[in-house]
């Protein structure tokens, strides 16, 4: 009796051995947390425009391939008919809010990112000088580190940033060494240097924001604004990397890029054969079909969807970054450079090859963009419009794993009535 006892409780022992063996090795568990099938999947970086699937573990894409299995998934999106694209990053916002009246820098005329970003499919925005080496750490600390939305900065040459006059203009703040220590200390949010907003008749602060640029190895970011100097001596003095916006402006203050005969100046064209990034820059008043439509077709393509979010400009012809995107599908481009442009190539501008693409290992900031067909109209900032038949729009934000934004309920639990 004993002896069948004692291979009794040795059979238990082996099999409760064996179940923990079994969990151990995963097996019976999820092993996806997320899994995004049927999705037509646009990966600059990888070279991928096919129906792909995708599957996630906490903050990070695990799989990309044809066909993941979905039993071991936590939960499954549908993607059919959807368009499957990195989280956009969006290069030039202005997002330093707070309660400063007729301010840029933590005052009313920025916003808050996360009211705009997510169901735009954004999931990166770069803040375009909004603050400068004095403000910064305001910034990081009332906005930066109060936000889902990932907010990377280019560092204003003037100290005070967009402060307003006199301050923003005031020689003196333009301290380089300092802008270049900033970014030495917040490597991980500065991503680059802004000049813009100057009416002096002097160089200086152009040069001392190339300096700071040079020294930090960061790109800078020229915002035009600069009457005093010419688009040309402007392009002339920026490096392969560079990045002007407002690209396709038409504004009294500076010269457009497209002549009045509609070509394309030759010293335009060469600093974007050089190598000078050009990004849209949206606004309220950096967009005019009359210079984007010639520009386009002789082959200056935006390397950017720069929208130039701010209090002013997101109710206006910008609307958002996937209004900005569809202005472009409707002038010709195809949609898998567009979405390239708006994700791998931007994370390059910004030299952050972490973002902008769907690699396994890679973190999981996914947009789910649909891709409508019927007619629709598109305003520029001189109230122009044009027709168009395409048009994107945001049905799923995915940010670090997490969903943040689902229009259609696509992973909701049915509910029956």
């Amino acid at each position: 009796m004993m002896s069948f006892q004692i291979r009794l409780f040795n059979l238990f022992s082996m099999a409760a051995v064996l179940l923990l063996a079994f969990i151990h090795r995963g097996y019976g568990q999820a092993e996806y947390d997320l899994l995004i099938r049927n999705g037509y999947l646009i990966d600059g970086k990888n070279g991928i425009a096919e129906v792909m699937d995708i599957a996630l573990v906490k903050d990070r894409i695990e799989v990309v391939a044809r066909k993941i299995p979905g039993e071991k998934a936590k939960k499954i999106i549908d993607a059919t008919g959807l368009i499957v694209s990195p989280g956009l990053i969006d290069i030039h916002t202005h997002v330093f809010v707070g309660n400063k009246p007729r301010t840029f820098a933590g005052g009313f005329s920025s916003v808050s990112p996360d009211n705009f970003t997510f169901r735009s499919g954004v999931t990166t925005v770069v803040d375009a000088g909004t603050s400068g080496w004095r403000n910064f750490d305001q910034f990081k600390r009332d906005v930066i580190d109060q936000s889902q939305t990932r907010i990377l900065a280019f560092l204003n040459i003037a100290g005070s940033g967009m402060s307003g006059s006199p301050q923003q203009e005031e020689l003196g703040d333009m301290d380089p060494e300092k802008a270049y220590q900033a970014i030495a200390d917040h490597r991980d949010y500065l991503v680059g240097i802004k000049i813009g907003h100057y009416n002096g008749e002097n160089w200086l602060p152009f040069t001392h924001a190339l300096k700071a640029a040079e020294a930090a190895d960061v790109p800078l970011f020229v915002e035009c604004h600069l009457p005093q100097y010419t688009l040309e001596d402007q392009l002339a003095r920026m490096r392969p990397g560079d990045i002007i916006t407002h690209s396709f402006e038409e504004i009294e203050e500076r010269m457009p890029i497209v002549d009045k005969a509609g070509n394309l100046r030759p010293f335009v064209w060469e600093a974007y054969e050089r190598g000078i990034l050009f990004d849209v820059g949206h606004g309220g008043a950096g967009f005019w079909f009359s210079q984007a439509v010639p520009a386009v077709s002789q082959g200056l393509l935006p390397n950017s969807f720069g929208t130039d979010l701010h209090r002013f400009s997101m109710n206006s012809g910008m609307k958002n970054m996937l209004n900005v995107m569809s202005k472009f599908l409707n002038l010709g481009m195809e949609v898998e450079d567009v979405v390239r442009r708006a994700s791998w190539n931007s994370a390059q501008a910004i030299k952050r090859n972490d973002l902008g693409h769907l690699s396994p290992g890679a973190v999981a900031d996914i947009a789910l963009l649909r891709l409508h067909e019927g007619d629709f109209g598109f305003v520029d900032s001189g109230g122009n419009r044009i027709a168009g038949t395409l048009k994107l729009e945001a049905e799923m934000t995915i940010k670090s794993g997490r969903i943040v934004y689902d229009l259609n309920g696509l992973s909701a639990i049915p509910f029956e009535y």
